[in-house]
């Protein structure tokens, strides 16, 4: 029989802490009788006073009480819920500094992945730290002793939802609906019943509704509830999905007409990019841009490339790779992501593409697609990373492989795999896509060491 683990004693009395540095997570490093203590809301220099929140055999966990002598890069945060709510973990440090500071961990990652590289080091890509996300999933509850439907994130590590009235990461046209959200869902006869309202929003410039709003129900909308739904959208010119059920009930009740789609453009390659309101996009529209760039630039793709886009979402790569290749090949693992790569191809009147649907958590030996042969690939999986499809990769030696990473840990790890087979690490560097947040994106550029180095001359 498994013993249950007793829960250790923790002390009330605040302890006073030396913070040396910040762990991956972004919480302060400091040592307390011999053992580790991770304190989230310090930073490194600081001496703190914290108050222990768990304690195990290897390390404690505490929690900010007060501070005796502050860091230069401490700064006062841009948004009055941030020592409630639980988006954001880093709204006290300056924003430059966490760049530094996430740039430095996926270096110190890729250097001891591939000890030894001798990689040219890719400036930060670095872009609004405020109003960016346009896309984003929010808690609705109600609350009896406030009276009041709450619309926003979770608090810190609770599963109660922030009183907030506005975000300051959320893109503006998205923050100032929390209020107006609040006193409408409040109105319903359905009130209790809608745990979630999804949130996105496309390029403000672009004809119709340039947000969306995507309520999950669970229970059926009586009429009167439908109908002021369907006044809000008009009121706010918002597009407004209803959710009864899975992500495949998902359905569109204003505009009645139009397109069921937002969109976003990348002018540099006359593009314009239609998405689903539940799709996966990126949810920083300033960095996507630079990234595409910067992903153009180091995979340097030729009329004569026949490029491989893996994880290709609806297009986000491929159609701008299109715009410079001969050929680009895209791979998803949703069907209707390949649909919807299709149809942007199409309606960006794109003819050298093709997508296909295949899953990418299993090796791609066999698929009909492999056959066509690739001079470069370009991959951004999830953050389990891409390990099972490498040597796929490398069986295809492509002359370059540019990786799109949201975990530099597993990137690291495929990196020493690539390095071990062939394929130097040329350039690397880190991509602010979540500002206030430890989050890390990442991209790199590998080459086949036999071709040359691919690094900066």
């Amino acid at each position: 029989m498994r013993r249950r683990r007793r829960p250790r004693n923790i002390p009330t009395t605040p302890v006073v802490l030396d913070i040396e540095k910040l762990s991956h997570e972004g919480r302060g490093i400091a040592h307390h009788e011999g053992k580790v203590v991770f304190v989230e809301g310090a930073l490194p220099g600081e001496t703190v006073t914290a108050l222990f929140t768990s304690r195990r055999d290897s390390f404690d966990e505490a929690k900010l009480s007060g501070i005796e002598k502050a860091s230069s890069e401490r700064v006062e945060p841009a948004c009055k819920y941030a020592g409630i709510c639980g988006g954001c973990s880093l709204l006290h440090f300056d924003a430059r500094s966490q760049m530094v500071f996430k740039q430095e961990m996926l270096l110190e990652k890729l250097r001891h992945a591939v000890p030894g590289a001798a990689f040219d080091v890719i400036p930060p890509l670095e872009g609004p730290v405020l109003g960016y996300r346009r896309k984003a999933r929010l808690a609705v509850r109600y609350v009896h002793k406030k009276e009041q439907v709450l619309v926003g994130f979770r608090e810190k590590h609770s599963t109660f939802i922030t009183h907030m009235n506005s975000c300051a990461v959320l893109d503006s046209r998205l923050s100032s609906l929390l209020p107006a959200l609040s006193a409408l869902i409040g109105s319903l006869q359905s009130f209790r019943h809608i745990p979630q309202v999804e949130v996105a929003g496309g390029d403000p410039d672009s004809q119709g509704p340039t947000c969306a709003l995507v309520f999950r129900h669970l229970l059926p909308l009586p009429d009167t509830d439908t109908e002021k739904l369907l006044a809000f959208g008009n009121d706010h010119e918002a597009a407004i999905y209803l959710q009864p059920g899975g992500m495949d009930t998902v359905h569109r009740i204003c505009p009645e007409t139009g397109e069921d789609r937002l969109y976003y453009r990348f002018p540099e390659h006359d593009l314009t990019m239609a998405f689903h309101p539940t799709d996966f996009t990126q949810v920083n529209g300033d960095i996507n841009r630079r990234m595409i760039m910067q992903a153009l630039s180091l995979l340097d793709p030729v009329a004569n490339d026949r490029v491989l886009d893996l994880f290709c979402g609806l297009g986000n790569f491929t159609l701008p790779l299109a715009r410079l290749a001969s050929h680009v090949t895209g791979i998803e693992g949703a069907q209707e992501m390949v649909e919807r790569g299709q149809e942007n191809a199409r309606c960006n009147g794109l003819d050298n593409t093709a997508f296909h649907c295949a899953d990418l958590t299993k090796s791609m030996q066999g698929a009909a697609w492999m056959a066509s042969g690739f001079t470069k690939v370009l991959l951004d999986p999830p953050r389990s990373g891409a390990w099972e499809i490498l040597p796929d990769i490398i069986a295809l030696r492509p002359s370059r492989i540019v990786y799109v990473s949201c975990n530099p840990a597993t990137l690291a790890r495929d990196a020493e795999y690539l390095a071990g087979n062939g394929y130097a690490l040329a350039q690397a560097g880190a991509m602010d896509m979540f500002p206030q947040t430890a989050h890390v994106e990442a991209m790199a550029l590998f080459v086949d060491s036999r071709q040359g180095t691919g690094r900066k001359s």
